[in-house]
Order: C-alpha cells, then sequence, then structure tokens
C-alpha cells in the first residue's frame, strides 16, 4: 500500500470498520491519500461491490490502482458468506484486462478451515506466513457452483402467482406484507423496487410468469421471485452499466437498494431471495 502511495498509485481500502481504523491510524498522515471505505457498510450486500465499490474506484482513475478489500470476516452470516464466495469467485474475471491490483485479506486466525479453504479456491495468488505463490486449488467456478444453493421459501410464506397483467398487484402484494412486518417508509420503497425489478424480469426472460413470496426471517424482511428462466451469467447485475445504455440495469437495481441477494439457478428455473433490514 505504501508503495503505491509513494509511486502515485490511487490506493483504496474496503474493509470491516475495526481494521480500517487501526490501518487509517497505522498510515497517519498518509490516510489522507487513501479512499477508506468501511465493508460493513458499502459491502453489506456483497453483491454491489464490483460494480458500486470496487469498479467506481478503478474506473474514476482510469490508470493502475490499488484495492485492498476484505468481503468476508467472522462476523458473517451463512446466506452472508455464501454470497461472499462467489463474489471472491467473480473478481477475478470482472476486472480481466484491467490495471487494478486488488489484495484480499483473510483472517486466518479466526476463521473456519472451509473460509480458508473457499479463499484458496477463489485466488489466484495466495500470500501467508510461508511465502507468496500461486494456489493450486483455484477453481472459481467450482466455487461458484458449490454455493448455487437451492431456496426454498417457509412453507407459512404468503406467495403470490404473477404475470404481465399481475406485475402491478404482486408490488402491492410485497409493499404490503412488508408494512406488516414492520419495513419503514423508504425500506418499503426499495423493496417495492426489488420485487418489481425481480418480477419484470421473470416476464420478461423466465417464461412470461413466476411466484413471489414475502416473510419475516428474524431481523429482515424477504422477498423471493421463482420462474422458469436460467441466469446463465453469474456477473448479471454486477456489470457497471454505461450512461449511454438502454436498459440492462434491473439486477444492478436490485442489488443497490437491499442488503443481501441469493440466487439459485439452473436450467430448470431460477430463484433470486432479497433481505432488507428492519
Amino acid at each position: 500500500m505504501l508503495d503505491g502511495l509513494d509511486a502515485g498509485v490511487p490506493v483504496a481500502v474496503v474493509v470491516p470498520g475495526p481494521n480500517l481504523d487501526r490501518i487509517e491510524a497505522a498510515l497517519g498522515s498518509a490516510a489522507r491519500q487513501v479512499r477508506l471505505l468501511d465493508m460493513t457498510d458499502v459491502g453489506r450486500n456483497a453483491g454491489r461491490l464490483i460494480p458500486s465499490v470496487l469498479h467506481d474506484f478503478a474506473d474514476a482513475h482510469h490508470s493502475n490502482v490499488r484495492i485492498v478489500g476484505e468481503p468476508i470476516w467472522p462476523e458473517r452470516s451463512n446466506e452472508e458468506y455464501a454470497a461472499c464466495v462467489q463474489h471472491e469467485a467473480l473478481l477475478n474475471a470482472a476486472f480481466a484486462g484491467s490495471a487494478a491490483n486488488i489484495l484480499c485479506p483473510y483472517d486466518a486466525s479466526r476463521l473456519s478451515a472451509q473460509a480458508i479453504a473457499d479463499a484458496h479456491a477463489t485466488h489466484p495468488i495466495i500470500a501467508d506466513e510461508s511465502g507468496t505463490r500461486a494456489s493450486k486449488a483455484y477453481a472459481p467456478d467450482g466455487a461458484l457452483s458449490r454455493y448455487n444453493l437451492p431456496l426454498t421459501a417457509p412453507s407459512d410464506a404468503e406467495e403470490l402467482p404473477f404475470d404481465l397483467g399481475s406485475l402491478t398487484k404482486a408490488r402491492h402484494f410485497a409493499v404490503a406484507r412488508g408494512a406488516a412486518f414492520g419495513l419503514s417508509e423508504d425500506r418499503l420503497d426499495d423493496l417495492a423496487l426489488a420485487v418489481a425489478e425481480l418480477c419484470a424480469n421473470s416476464v420478461q426472460h423466465g417464461g412470461g410468469t413466476g411466484t413471489l413470496w414475502v416473510w419475516r426471517e428474524q431481523d429482515h424482511v424477504v422477498a423471493q421471485v421463482h420462474d422458469r428462466g436460467h441466469l446463465k451469467d453469474p456477473l448479471a447485475g454486477r456489470r457497471p452499466v454505461s450512461p449511454h445504455r438502454a436498459g440492462g440495469r434491473g439486477l444492478l437495481l436490485v442489488h443497490q437498494v437491499v442488503d443481501l441477494v441469493r440466487t439459485h439457478s439452473t436450467p430448470e428455473g431460477t430463484t433470486t431471495r432479497v433481505y432488507l433490514r428492519l
């Protein structure tokens, strides 16, 4: 990091708050030259990291950049962890051909053995106390597949089948359920947008129909949409979209307004689940 600053290379650090404080303190006056972001805020949904945090920084400088990003820490929920592994597996594909150098710290003393194994599968280069080397376990496609997990709504969750003629009804259904579960007005707007985009995608790309479920799960309102489409592009919704391009922003918008997105897609159908924290 310091040698990058000395060379005039733009540097960003995106790590959880306590680690961010330690890094800022260690940098001293040099911290003013670094873009410091709290991962617990900007990366609470790992799906927005590539387009809205990492590419945002890299594209703003149009040059070689260095980024330190720590999306995985022990307090992540199981659902968040699965999304983070998929994010890490997609990172190199998302930045293929770019001049960005990205370092992903992992707290090996606190993370599980599975988390460390997944890190070896999603990163081509590993650096630890033994030195720096190519990862013999590097297999990002395998990691993506491993966490492409089935998503089943609870048996007591209310459901609504929809088609082109009932998209408005689906949005109103989600908002009514979200309000009953205690979502605030601004969060209800986020839920309405996410559900509208997901249901529209089902109609356009998923066979013309779908099913929507909404329920409360601990401190989140959860909405889930299932259709007969197959999401073949794992980077869908994670690429920046040119302002000159018409369309192509639906899944990108969903990632922006919710706290977590999980997707399960096979040739038989796609299920997308979004979480909004109460």
